[in-house]
């Protein structure tokens, strides 16, 4: 692990509260996320604006918007102007495509019509999850989650620190020596600590969680008084001396900071409550021998407090 990482952050998420709604949004089901919109066409492009023309058909920015929603992320890391390029030229060989197969009668086979029927059933279902989740969120909604949530997330200590790392025993109590002799914590740090990722800024480590970092460290720097400056404490990454400069409850982030994560939640939860619906009251028989027992799609849990 390279120095500056020390003493080994466990990279935790910001905020409890924030990581269960992420967890709720990522772990839920077999459905799909509701589907972000597309990006608009260019500023100044009226979605009948004809980009291209294949044997006379136009192909318009309106066409171009539909084809973003389907490729998706096949295209990322390209600039707008280059993505939208692109779909223009996919476009192209679609229809240029489309037409070869239609001369050929490729049309009329049954590969075709059984094609056609589940890109027929694959949107409709898109439009019913859409519709399904439309109404999910609102204000009241997205206020009642938060608070459920807050209401089930335990307060967490914080301890904000600093620390000095050396390689060795002698070291260390070389450093105690100069602190209990007066010397400024900040200034020997940046004088002697092996810690390139915070000697600069005088060990400074910020605010961190008792899961953040190595037991042994954690330990001494939640343990001792604000202001106190720790004996040496050994980790696998060498010797540290640690004060610790103030504790607190760790705040929890405002309902404006999670309500990305808690409106997704919501409509994911809607469209799974419209599937299990349908599922009810229709007549689903499993005659494939490894399936699994017929069961309804499980609704996301509810809110938990994460790390």
């Amino acid at each position: 692990m390279p120095m500056a990482d020390l003493p080994a952050r466990r990279r935790a998420p910001a905020y409890a509260v924030a990581a269960a709604f992420a967890l709720l949004v990522a772990g839920g089901g077999a459905l799909a996320a509701p589907a972000a919109p597309a990006a608009a066409p260019a500023a100044g492009a009226a979605s009948g604006e004809v980009l291209a023309k294949v044997d006379g058909q136009p192909i318009t920015a309106h066409d171009v918007q539909l084809a973003a929603e389907d490729v998706g992320q096949s295209f990322a890391g390209m600039t707008e102007a280059q993505k939208r390029s692109a779909i223009v030229d996919l476009l192209i060989d679609l229809r240029l495509a489309a037409k070869a197969a239609q001369d050929e009668k490729l049309d009329q086979t049954p590969a075709f019509a059984q094609s056609l029927a589940f890109m027929r059933d694959k949107a409709l279902m898109q439009l019913f999850l859409d519709k399904a989740a439309a109404g999910a969120v609102t204000d009241a909604a997205v206020q009642r989650v938060y608070d459920e949530t807050v209401k089930a997330t335990p307060p967490e200590e914080e301890v904000r620190a600093r620390h000095i790392l050396v390689e060795t025993k002698d070291q260390a109590d070389a450093v105690e020596k100069r602190l209990k002799g007066g010397e400024d914590f900040a200034a020997v740090a940046k004088a002697v600590s092996k810690d390139t990722g915070s000697a600069q800024q005088g060990g400074e480590l910020g605010f961190f969680t008792k899961d953040q970092m190595v037991p042994e460290f954690a330990k001494v720097a939640f343990a001792q008084n604000v202001g106190q400056i720790s004996e040496p404490v050994k980790s696998q990454f060498g010797w540290h001396i640690i004060q610790t400069e103030e504790k607190r409850k760790k705040p929890l982030p405002t309902v404006a900071q999670v309500r990305g994560q808690i409106a997704l939640y919501l409509q994911r939860r809607a469209q799974q409550e419209a599937m299990a619906k349908l599922r009810q009251g229709a007549k689903i028989e499993r005659l494939d021998k490894t399936a699994p027992a017929p069961a309804a799609p499980a609704a996301p849990a509810a809110p938990a407090p994460g790390k």
